[in-house]
């Protein structure tokens, strides 16, 4: 679906002079003048840059907030999209964009029934024999019914709204013009990269609109969670679903924020907070894959004080090196050790100044500052890392999408727990995650593992290095690159070659000795000393001393 093509049709024109229009009602002419499009304001409209008598006593993000609303569900999913990003925008808009409800209209049964039978190939009673007509839930891209499947089991069907995508691929197209007209003509807007920004939008919702996607996140949690008895997630029925329609099984059980109705059923809510931590801890540091929306609506308290987590629309992933980075912001702030945390959230993060690195240093030290001395109850998590993302933006350290998402989800995980128990201390239940996974980077075996695939590096550069030395020769001899013999020196550039390809096979034989010495090792057989095979020691001991040798034939030469 192409998103960010140009306005070019009459609707497009038309939805974009509406937009002015609102926009110029919410105090917004200025800016609809100062991107040159004040020829598409409806006459009245055009002399008017200042906002109603109401709207000009709030502040610009409620401003901004209220236009949202009454642009429709494009504008209000782009807001909420925006809420979670303290990266992007200025915080004082993400707060006030927070508060963003996606609360439509249904549409009609009819439409219902016409889309559930045009995407299943099937009359809707086939189907489902029991189908309630009225939607337990509205948004601007679905509804949700309950339903019945001709086997009986109970399950909710996510319909997606009609001519959506349609709306949605108008707006943006919309969006994307404003945006690049932003750029033009607001030169401090290019500070927030508006055309980025329109750009993650409709990736994201892009996402949303395709059902199977979210289908295939529930079936990969579910298979997570299949072994861990505190947490259970609803199956989902392919042969009743398609990109436009979701069916899955219906859990009953009591939301999580609703502490009367946990009091009433007599559960231990600091056990149910402990069993949520547990939870999204694993997805973080052993699953890699964690639930990306983890607001109260979304968990359900079941019988047992288990838990149901719901609506997997929107997850992030994490791969084994930012697993191992995250683990350490943790011992970082359970040490209290806030030079360290800022080391650690500097891995993550793409910056081009060392000014920019100074800067957030300094300003996140000022931010930790009165947490030194404090318990570690009174730490919040969360808040620390969604600050510490904050600082980094202000000081134009770029950070990765599934940072930003994972210190929301833990802000509203945090903060959920200590609703429920306000004894709860995230970084306790964290630590023992957090702590196994460093052991686990220390292990023998991940050593091992980590040598063989360094090895299996240096093998493969060993391999190709000749032949693409050849071909740089070739081209040199053809002609094709332009050498000064006179002022840059052949016979230098053949002589350092020459010894950097003698250390990179020296390195390959000592990577070999450790790799075979740690099997051996693993292994425990032949003569041993102290319990350990000798000829591992043995190894060890003659690639220390040449990985020695080596090293110091490197500082003597300078060249590091």
């Amino acid at each position: 679906m192409p998103f960010a093509r140009p306005i070019k049709r009459y609707k497009d024109i038309q939805r974009l002079r509406q937009i002015g229009a609102v926009l110029a009602k919410h105090g917004f002419g200025h800016l609809i003048v100062q991107l040159q499009l004040k020829h598409v304001l409806p006459l009245p409209r055009r002399f008017e840059t200042h906002a109603d008598l109401q709207a000009a006593r709030l502040s610009i993000s409620e401003r901004a907030r209220l236009a949202f609303e009454e642009l429709g569900p494009t504008f209000i999913k782009f807001g909420q999209i925006l809420s979670a990003r303290p990266d992007l925008i200025p915080r004082e808009f993400t707060l006030e964009f927070k508060k963003l409800q996606d609360e439509v209209p249904p549409f009609s049964f009819e439409e219902v029934r016409a889309t559930i039978e045009r995407e299943l190939g099937h009359p809707l009673p086939e189907t489902f024999p029991y189908f309630e007509e009225a939607p337990v839930a509205a948004a601007s891209i679905a509804q949700v019914h309950h339903a019945r499947l001709p086997s009986g089991e109970e399950v909710v069907v996510k319909v997606q709204r009609p001519g959506i995508e349609r709306v949605i691929e108008r707006d943006v197209s919309v969006l994307y013009t404003l945006a690049s007209l932003l750029e033009r003509y607001v030169p401090e807007s290019r500070l927030y990269n508006p055309r980025g920004i329109v750009d993650e939008f409709a990736k994201a919702i892009r996402r949303e609109l395709n059902f199977t996607r979210e289908a295939t996140a529930a079936e990969r949690f579910r298979q997570n969670f299949q072994d861990f008895p505190a947490v259970y997630i609803p199956r989902v029925y392919w042969d009743q679903s398609t990109p436009r329609v979701l069916t899955m099984e219906r859990v009953e059980g009591i939301p999580i924020d609703e502490r009367g109705l946990l009091e009433v059923a007599g559960y231990d809510r600091a056990r149910i907070a402990k069993n949520l931590a547990d939870a999204f801890l694993r997805q973080v540091f052993e699953d890699g894959f964690f639930h990306g929306d983890p607001h109260p609506g979304n968990i359900f308290v079941l019988k047992g004080e288990g838990l149901a987590l719901l609506d997997f629309g929107i997850v992030g992933r994490i791969d084994d090196d930012m697993k191992e980075i995250y683990a350490s912001v943790f011992i970082a702030l359970l040490d209290r050790d806030y030079d360290r945390l800022a080391e650690e959230i500097l891995k993550v993060g793409l910056v081009s100044e060392e000014a920019a690195i100074k800067g957030f240093k300094g300003d996140l030290v000022d931010f930790v500052e009165p947490y030194y001395g404090r318990e570690l109850a009174q730490i919040k998590v969360g808040r620390v890392i969604s600050e510490a993302v904050e600082l980094a933006n202000r000081h134009r350290i770029k950070m990765p999408l599934d940072l930003v998402l994972l210190g929301k989800a833990l802000l509203t995980i945090e903060g959920v727990a200590r609703e429920l128990d306000p004894h709860f201390n995230l970084l306790e239940v964290a630590a023992p995650y957090a702590k196994r996974l460093v052991r686990q980077r220390l292990s023998p075996e991940r050593v091992g593992t980590d040598l063989f695939r360094l090895s299996k590096d240096y093998g493969e550069l060993a391999r190709v290095f000749p032949s693409q030395l050849r071909q740089v020769f070739n081209k040199i001899l053809r002609d094709q690159v332009k050498v000064d013999f006179v002022h840059v020196g052949l016979e230098n550039l053949i002589r350092e070659m020459d010894r950097s390809s003698n250390r990179i096979s020296f390195g390959l034989i000592i990577a070999a000795l450790i790799v075979g010495s740690s099997l051996i090792m693993l292994s425990g057989k032949g003569p041993t000393l102290l319990g350990f095979p000798l000829l591992g020691i043995a190894g060890y001991v003659v690639a220390g001393i040449m990985g020695f040798w080596l090293a110091i034939a490197i500082l003597r030469s300078g060249k590091l």
